[in-house]
C-alpha cells in the first residue's frame, strides 16, 4: 500500500509517495508561508492531487513541528506555524475528499520512526532518537512502539530543565536542555567567543566575512573539520551536553540505541566523540549495565516525510 507524507517547515512543505519498505517513489514540494494555516492545508491537497495522479494512496501522513493532539487529528500549538488548537485532519480531509485515511504527527516522532523502521535503529526495539537542529527534539521507542504519552505530547526532550536559571528558551522558561545542545546553543556560543576572542576566531571570522553576528553552525563545522582549535572547542561543549543529557534520558528510559540527528550531526564524530565520551563519564551504574550506543541518523532529510507515511498505515 503506498502513502503520501509530508514533512511541513516554516516556508515549505515537502511530500512524497513511500512503499511499505520505506522507499520514496515520487516527491514534489509547495512554498509556504507560516502565518497563512488556509494556505498550508490547499497546498497539502495540491500535492496530494499531484502525487495520486500516477499513484494509488490510501493514507497520508502530516509531520507537523508542534504538539499534536493524542488522536491524530489537532495541532494543539506550534512555535513556528500559526496553529493553535488547529484541525489538521479534517481541514485537509474536507479538500481532498473522503476515502484516504489521514493522520498528523509530530515531526520528531515522525523521524524517529523512520529511523527505528528502516534506518539506523531498525534492529532494536528500544530507541531514543535525538535531532539537534535549531532546537531540540526527540523521539522515544520502547517495546517497539512509539511514546505518544496521554495527550500526545510525550518526548518534547528539549525541554527538560538542565541550568535552573540558565539561558532563557523560547518555550517561556529557563535552563532548557536545547539551549545548550542545539545548532542555535553552538551558533550563540561561536559569536561570543568571537566577539570576545577575535584572534583564536579568526577562522570562523573569515568564514563569516568578518562579521561575528554571521557566523552559523556548517561554517563551525568546516572550520572544526579543517583543524580548528575553537570549532573543534565549540563542537565538543556541545557534544557534551548532549552525552550528559543523553545519559539522564537513559537512566529514565534505558535505550538499547541512542540516535543523534538533526543538522548538526553533520559534524560526525567531531561531534559524537564528545557525546560518547560525556555519556559514558555521567551514565549512572555504568559497568554493571549493558550500555547505549550512540549512532548518527540516516535517513536524513528524508525521515519525516518517510515516518509520516509509514505511520499513516498503522
Amino acid at each position: 500500500m503506498h502513502a503520501i507524507g509530508v514533512d511541513i517547515g516554516g516556508t515549505k512543505i515537502a511530500a512524497g509517495v513511500v512503499d511499505e519498505q520505506g522507499t520514496i517513489l515520487a516527491q514534489t514540494r509547495r512554498d509556504t508561508s507560516p502565518d497563512d494555516a488556509a494556505g498550508i492545508d490547499r497546498a497539502i491537497a495540491d500535492v496530494y492531487t499531484e502525487l495520486s495522479a500516477s499513484y494509488e494512496v490510501n493514507a497520508i501522513g502530516l509531520a507537523a513541528a508542534g504538539f499534536v493532539s493524542a488522536d491524530r487529528s489537532q495541532v494543539l500549538f506550534a512555535p513556528n506555524i500559526a496553529w493553535r488548537d488547529y484541525p489538521l485532519r479534517d481541514n485537509v480531509a474536507a479538500l481532498i475528499g473522503p476515502g484516504v485515511t489521514i493522520v498528523v504527527e509530530n515531526d520528531a516522532n515522525a523521524a524517529g520512526w523512520a529511523e527505528f523502521r528502516f534506518g539506523a535503529a531498525r534492529d532494536v526495539d528500544d530507541m531514543l532518537l535525538l535531532t539537534v537542529g535549531t532546537g531540540l527534539g526527540g523521539a522515544i521507542v520502547t517495546n517497539g512502539e512509539l511514546v505518544r504519552g496521554a495527550w500526545g505530547v510525550a518526548a518534547e526532550i528539549g525541554h527538560m530543565r538542565v541550568v535552573p536559571g540558565g539561558h532563557y528558551c523560547g518555550c517561556g522558561h529557563e535552563g532548557c536542555w536545547e539551549q545548550y545542545a542545539s545548532g542555535s546553543a553552538l551558533v550563540r556560543d561561536a559569536q561570543a567567543a568571537a566577539i570576545a576572542q577575535p584572534e583564536r576566531a579568526a577562522r570562523l571570522l573569515e568564514l563569516a566575512g568578518g562579521d561575528a553576528e554571521k557566523i552559523v553552525g556548517p561554517q563551525v563545522t568546516k572550520a572544526a573539520a579543517e583543524g580548528d582549535p575553537l570549532a573543534i572547542d565549540l563542537l565538543a561543549e556541545l557534544g557534551r551536553w548532549v552525552g550528559e543529557g543523553a545519559a539522564s534520558a537513559t537512566a529514565l528510559l534505558d535505550p538499547a540505541l541512542i540516535v543523534i540527528g538533526g543538522g548538526v550531526a553533520a559534524a560526525g564524530d567531531l561531534l559524537l566523540a564528545p557525546a560518547r565520551k560525556a555519556f559514558d563519564e555521567q551514565l549512572s551504574g555504568r559497568g554493571h549495565r549493558p550500555e547505549a550506543e550512540i549512532v548518527t541518523a540516516s535517513m536524513g532529510n528524508d525521515a519525516g516525510m518517510v515516518g509520516a507515511a509509514d505511520l499513516a498505515r498503522l
